[in-house]
């Protein structure tokens, strides 16, 4: 699924941080990063299908994938957050986006 920027300013739910407690399977969290934009489906087992910016660039898209969580930027990592503003998320395949701007959940039952 493409995502454009004014897509997240359509959906924004005015969310600072989404805790991977917060979402069921099937989910779509959009990350709006500094570089990029992120699509990432819930699956099971804390698995995400993840399009956009890296992924979209090397033709992986969508890749499943697990997060690891967020960071600073360092090694110190918040393992609970799928995605939070002004932090870093990494992937677990060892990709990390620019820092996050904005982030919008839309769950799977409000989706056409």
């Amino acid at each position: 699924m493409k995502v454009y920027e004014n897509d997240l300013d359509y959906l924004e739910k005015n969310s600072n941080k989404i805790a991977k407690s917060d979402l069921a399977v099937n989910d779509l969290v959009l990350v709006h990063t500094q570089q990029s934009v992120y699509s990432i489906r819930v699956l099971e087992n804390d698995y995400y299908a993840v399009s956009g910016g890296w992924f979209d660039r090397t033709d992986v898209s969508p890749m499943k994938t697990t997060i690891v969580g967020c960071t600073w930027g360092g090694s110190a990592i918040v393992t609970d957050l799928v995605a939070a503003c002004g932090l870093y998320v990494e992937f677990g395949n060892g990709v990390r986006s620019s820092k996050v701007r904005k982030i919008c959940v839309i769950p799977s039952g409000r989706k056409n």
